[in-house]
């Protein structure tokens, strides 16, 4: 935080300046230097200005303590809920929080890595009881899930962009329950909190940083069967529209996501071709999918999930 403030210092520096140099130049008796190094000199403060305005709405915008109060919540583990949230993890969780992409889910991963701009380094935690998971009550995992908002206000970024917050209440508490079941395991690797850049701050006034908004509500699942009703409840949580698009029509909302394609192309398999597709990681043209795709997370729900999906997306008009 200290340095994206000085780093916006500066930027009020250099608009400050630049606001100065104007004035200078305007007040001068040779006309080139009042009229080309004038406006010359208030076009770049009007820039740098816009930009010094932008970049401190997005400090506020990540650093401003987020949140709704902390639900007394104690969550009953039982162990239909544990494997249902063991699946879950395993097909969604494990893409961030997994170094291999497998269970268990130490953390560790630098979700900054792969963004392909200068956006900060966010490194995934420990989501095991040896982790900070211990110390937190169920009622702040909950918010964590649903609202992006550590246990002390501050915003997480990354979980912020994640869509698990549309999972319902059941299917909540179930990824909970499995959290609270693990082995603890340890993880050496450094876990500091999020350290997005002023690039980051930019964006995010900009509306370019995929930060969902926070579900404070309750939310209940349709009946888990073969069903576009079904299928789109899975792909509201799967993260699918990020890369997408909100529309799954391959234009994605963020410029800091890689786009996947029109998901329209699905409309020309079979049922059986879309889950081949997952299980094989090719599709009927014979195109791998790219491992920017989480398709490898994707493949482990089961041919009834997978079916609901392909249901809705052919579904669509």
């Amino acid at each position: 935080m200290l340095g994206n403030i000085l780093l916006w210092l500066v930027l009020l520096l250099v608009t400050l300046g630049l606001g100065w140099l104007a004035l200078r130049a305007f007040r001068a008796r040779n006309a080139l230097v009042k009229w080309v190094g004038g406006l010359l000199a208030a076009l770049l403060t009007l820039v740098i200005g816009l930009v010094t305005v932008v970049a401190l709405l997005g400090l506020f915008k990540l650093y401003m303590p987020i949140g709704s109060p902390v639900k007394d919540l104690t969550i009953e583990i039982t162990p239909e809920r544990v494997a249902r949230g063991e699946h879950l993890a395993n097909t969604f969780c494990v893409g961030c929080h997994s170094p291999t992409g497998d269970l268990p889910m130490i953390g560790g991963v630098d979700l900054g890595a792969d963004l392909g701009m200068p956006l900060g380094q966010f490194i995934s935690v420990n989501l095991t009881p040896a982790g900070p998971l211990a110390g937190w009550s169920d009622g702040e995992v909950l918010r964590i899930l649903r609202e992006g908002a550590a246990p002390d206000g501050r915003r997480l970024i990354m979980m912020g962009a994640a869509r698990a917050r549309y999972m319902s209440d059941e299917d909540l508490y179930s990824v909970i329950a499995y959290l609270r079941s693990q082995a603890p395991v340890e993880n050496d690797t450094p876990q500091p909190p999020d350290s997005p850049t002023l690039l980051a701050g930019i964006l995010a006034a900009l509306g370019m940083v995929p930060i969902e908004p926070p579900v404070t509500g309750s939310i209940s699942a349709p009946p888990m069967g073969a069903t576009a009703e079904y299928g789109a409840y899975v792909v509201s949580f799967q993260d699918c529209v990020v890369c997408h698009g909100v529309n799954l029509d391959g234009n994605p909302s963020s410029p800091i996501v890689p786009a996947g394609p029109d998901l329209a192309v699905v409309k020309g398999w079979t049922a059986e071709q879309f889950l081949t597709t997952f299980r094989t990681g090719v599709d009927p043209s014979g195109h791998q999918l790219s491992e920017a795709m989480p398709w490898r997370q994707i493949a482990r729900l089961d041919d009834v999930e997978l079916t609901a999906v392909y249901e809705y997306l052919i579904s669509l008009p």
